[in-house]
């Protein structure tokens, strides 16, 4: 059983384009349906705002193996000096069932989700021609910093500016002189929000404090599924989920728009449909696009096997009896 804790996957690093890759390939097997995944649990006792989420799946093809995500989301951890996001990877040989990795670190997880969020951004640059692109972030804890390192990475050339706001600060430090010059803190959400095509929410609110439409044409990478009012969205036509099952629960704002304004599975597209089908030729490019991805289990298996089988090849991790 092959161990790799967070130092290992820093050294394997962030190859953005082939994690991308890795995301589409799923995908493609999502719609195939040569995948498994249940609903996935959520473990609540003591403090009602901390859960730990169990989520298992299998993913066929080439990746051909079982795991489990086992993610705990404690809030109130940064009072403690801890991160509020703990989580371990386990994945298990499909054809017997044997454990045959364990991947210690949050970044597994956190490169899952901006490598998703990655996916759909190429696919609406690709439909729509945003020449100069603006981005906003809110939200400025691991998943908002990994998405904008995720972004500058793979469309760097294209991006002008990004502002991030967090009511907490942003800090630049770990971003490099060139990435750090495109990066500009503001201080209120709405500069965020409104001045960007391009608007990613990477918080832990669960205040809905987004009170304003959003603009023209804007695509809304909806990350931390908890922080538009309803009347915000009420008219954004083109929604996109991970997993309607999923997202339609747990005080989403997809659940709260399906018990106040009747939003139903069939208004929603798919990332399949988007993938696979095309689905955003059909929408008009003045039209705000909401993503919101609950985060799916079989995402989490093929990141995990994408660097369990890099490390095999570096010869890295410590091999457990």
């Amino acid at each position: 059983m092959l161990y790799l804790n967070d130092k290992d996957i820093q050294a394997l690093g962030m190859d953005w384009p082939a994690l991308l890759e890795v995301i589409e390939s799923t995908v493609r097997l999502l719609d195939a349906g040569d995948y498994a995944q249940p609903m996935k649990p959520y473990l609540r006792y003591g403090d009602p705002n901390n859960r730990i989420i169990a989520m298992p799946a299998y993913v066929g093809g080439e990746v051909h193996t079982a795991g489990i995500k086992w993610i705990a989301s404690f809030p109130g951890n940064h009072a403690y000096g801890l991160p509020r996001a703990h989580s371990v990877v386990v994945l298990n040989e499909s054809r017997t069932g044997q454990p045959s990795a364990l991947l210690c670190s949050p970044l597994p997880s956190i490169v899952r989700t901006a490598s998703v969020s990655g996916l759909l951004l190429r696919r609406v640059m690709e439909a729509r021609s945003y020449e100069q692109l603006q981005l906003g972030i809110i939200g400025w804890g691991p998943i908002g910093r990994y998405h904008a390192r995720m972004a500058l990475s793979l469309y760097g050339d294209r991006i002008g500016r990004i502002r991030v706001y967090d009511k907490k600060g942003v800090g630049l430090e770990e971003f490099p002189p060139g990435w750090r010059e495109r990066i500009q803190p503001v201080k209120a959400w709405e500069e965020a929000y409104l001045h960007s095509e391009v608007c990613i929410t990477c918080t832990v609110s669960d205040d809905r404090y987004i009170t304003l439409p959003p603009r023209p044409g804007s695509l809304l990478l909806h990350v931390s599924l908890r922080d538009y009012a309803p009347e915000a969205l009420a008219l954004v036509e083109a929604i996109i989920v991970d997993d309607w099952d999923e997202v339609c629960r747990e005080n989403t704002d997809i659940e709260l728009l399906h018990k106040m304004q009747g939003l139903a599975r069939a208004d929603t597209l798919t990332l399949a449909d988007v993938i696979c089908r095309d689905a955003l030729a059909g929408i008009d490019a003045d039209q705000p696009i909401l993503f919101c991805p609950m985060g799916m289990a079989v995402f989490d298996v093929a990141v995990a096997s994408y660097y369990v089988k890099a490390a095999k090849e570096r010869g890295m991790g410590v091999a457990l009896d």
